[in-house]
């Protein structure tokens, strides 16, 4: 009796010999990867693959993964999406500034050496999509509340300190993460940011310019964010994260108020770009288009 086909195998058999890259995460069906990537190989007419591996958060796991992205000679690479975009650095080779920074790698791109370099764009992802959404928004014209202390969070953050926001209000349920994640990020003079109790959150937003949720809260099976948005002034936009689903309760509590709202599925689709291009060549643009071909993968 032969063995069942293993993921690896799966992913080579998909692949059929062309250059391939995959989601890697445990569990790992739910990511819609395959679905923004598989329309950008199809537009620019690239004979690749994008598919899912999903790789059990354990050592011995891990290095199976990098073994099979250093000595199979079309992997390109992969994401990373939960439990192993800290996990994974110690195996990889190098670790971009960025990534090093945030301390968290999303994207690994294998170089011609057959050597794996760590990336981090979250970040990015995160300011394009929020550049797209409201565009009339500016990082120095006033505090930025953000609702979360994990790893999308610490993209999040380095992203908004860069771009020169002047104070940054973070809070979070665990309030030791919150008060770790502002060590980490403070820079040396000018901003600020400010720990505020979970508790308090309401509080936060007096004068925000923009609020941002990086927790799961308001996801599909998670509980629901619970936040009064009285303080938020009408102006600010607001930002979640979250992508499935689409119109979160935040979103739609937001919107009903009139504030300026940006969904988790921009910071996908962006965050995706610069892995496409590292591993297939073509420039790649977020489209119309391919949003509501993500957006009907998620059955949105």
């Amino acid at each position: 009796m032969s063995a069942s086909p293993t993921p690896y195998d799966t992913l080579l058999a998909e692949a059929a010999g062309r250059p391939f890259a995959a989601i890697v995460g445990w569990p790992v069906e739910h990511s819609r990867s395959p679905a923004l990537h598989g329309y950008w190989l199809k537009k620019h007419h690239v004979d690749g693959h994008y598919g899912r591996l999903p790789v059990e958060p354990n050592r011995a796991a891990l290095g199976k993964l990098v073994d099979f992205l250093r000595t199979t000679p079309n992997a390109r690479g992969c994401n990373l999406t939960l439990p192993h975009k800290i996990e994974i650095m110690p195996f990889l080779d190098r670790i971009d500034p960025v990534a090093r920074r945030i301390g968290a790698v999303n994207t690994v791109v294998k170089q011609a050496d057959g050597t794996l370099e760590g990336r981090n764009t979250d970040g990015f992802g995160f300011l394009e999509a929020l550049k797209y959404n409201a565009p009339h928004w500016m990082a120095d014209t006033g505090p930025v509340v953000v609702l979360g202390a994990g790893g999308a969070a610490r993209a999040v953050v380095a992203s908004l300190i860069d771009a020169g926001v002047p104070e940054l209000r973070l809070t979070n349920r665990t309030r030791q993460t919150a008060v770790d994640l502002g060590v980490a990020f403070t820079p040396p003079g000018g901003q600020r940011i400010v720990i505020g109790s979970w508790d308090e959150r309401a509080e936060l937003l007096k004068g925000a310019t923009l609020l941002v949720n990086t927790t799961s809260l308001g996801m599909k099976g998670q509980p629901g964010l619970d936040i009064d948005l009285a303080r938020l002034p009408h102006e600010a936009v607001v930002y979640d994260i979250v992508y499935v689903p689409l119109e979160t309760y935040l979103l739609a509590s937001a919107r009903s108020r009139g504030n300026r709202c940006v969904d988790g599925l921009g910071m996908l689709l962006h965050q995706g770009r610069p892995g496409f291009e590292a591993w297939f060549g073509p420039k790649v643009d977020v489209t119309v288009e391919q949003r509501h071909a993500v957006a009907a993968d998620l059955g949105a």
